[in-house]
């Protein structure tokens, strides 16, 4: 039961808000270093970098470089960092065969990773899109994403991704049962303790833009991907698929986008309790970059408070490009 307020001039709010220490002993919602898992792109090549046009201090990186990301994430205390392959179109085919590829880009960079920080917690992205020559998640046949024989395809990929030493395996195709597979196939070849963070909850959003920008897609992708992403007008679908993947074998659950669809993250904490992160996407992250350099919002502030709204929404983490910058500021 919710006590009664006592009335005005008793309760003065405002009283706890006088200070900064006092507006630090109640703080309800605290972020830390802790709480980023750091989306890095992942390209061929030795000792390069290279801009990523439409996010602001993202870059597209070679192994080598990766690895030293890796180690400056460990030292600013990021306990995760997510690999993304970028794939030229012209190494993208219809069987996407490298995506399973025991020495493919991001297998490569998961190796390095462990080598070089190996205290570092590896997640991977599941999906088919990267090595898609229709830019799709899926096998596309006949103008339709099929949803069983790109399950297969998942399973080969994610075992491929735990023989590298992948420690977090990220599916983000939303094909129907691919958590179930992926769960049995694992335990069959011995990775009982590889953690399936599921991409439960994505949505088809308009805010993935600058990401397929960032892994080679925007002119791949032949159509969209509202047969198999969700409804952006939807939430107890969401539900729905969180109970799904759960009872498949899924440990961790995850929203996507992030900022838009907070209340998704709140229904999901609240009637399941299970470690439940949102994804920060290119969309948010390049809509706040641009204000900040446009010298319309402050971005240290705004940086700080998007990432607060996560943890005060109910989730346990928060996948985010800001994670080197913001652990930066948080750790003084």
């Amino acid at each position: 039961m919710t006590p009664t307020m006592p009335p005005f001039p008793a309760a003065r709010l405002r009283r706890l808000r006088a200070t900064p220490a006092l507006r630090t002993l109640v703080r309800e919602t605290t972020l830390s270093p802790a709480d980023f898992i750091w989306p890095v792109f992942v390209m061929e090549g030795r000792d390069r970098e290279e801009p990523v046009p439409s996010m602001p201090g993202v870059f597209r990186r070679t192994v080598d470089r990766v690895a030293l990301a890796a180690k400056e994430a460990e030292a600013l205390g990021i306990p995760a960092i997510c690999i993304f392959p970028y794939t030229a179109l012209a190494d993208r085919t219809e069987d996407c065969a490298v995506a399973w590829s025991p020495d493919n880009i991001a297998n490569q960079a998961i190796r390095a990773i462990k080598d070089a920080a190996p205290g570092i917690a590896v997640m991977t992205d599941i999906a088919l899109d990267p090595y898609n020559i229709n830019g799709q998640d899926g096998y596309v046949q006949g103008g339709d994403v099929v949803n069983d024989e790109t399950v297969e395809a998942l399973v080969k990929m994610a075992l491929a991704q735990a023989e590298a030493g992948a420690d977090i395996l990220g599916p983000s195709d939303m094909m129907d049962g691919r958590i179930g597979a992926i769960r049995t196939a694992l335990e069959a070849e011995g990775h009982r303790n590889v953690t399936i963070l599921s991409y439960t909850a994505k949505y088809a959003s308009a805010f993935y833009g600058p990401f397929r920008d960032a892994v080679g897609a925007s002119g791949a992708l032949k159509g969209d991907k509202k047969t198999y992403q969700m409804d952006p007008a939807n939430s107890d679908e969401a539900l729905r698929l969180v109970s799904r993947d759960l009872s498949e074998g899924a440990d961790l659950v995850m929203v996507k986008p992030g900022m838009p669809y907070l209340d998704i993250c709140r229904r999901v904490k609240d009637r399941f309790g299970v470690p439940t992160f949102a994804y920060q996407v290119s969309g948010e992250y390049a809509m706040l970059q641009a204000a900040d350099q446009n010298g319309w919002l402050d971005g240290e502030t705004t940086m700080l408070e998007s990432l607060t709204c996560f943890k005060r929404a109910g989730c346990d983490g928060i996948l985010t490009y800001f994670a080197p910058e913001a652990a930066r500021v948080l750790g003084g």
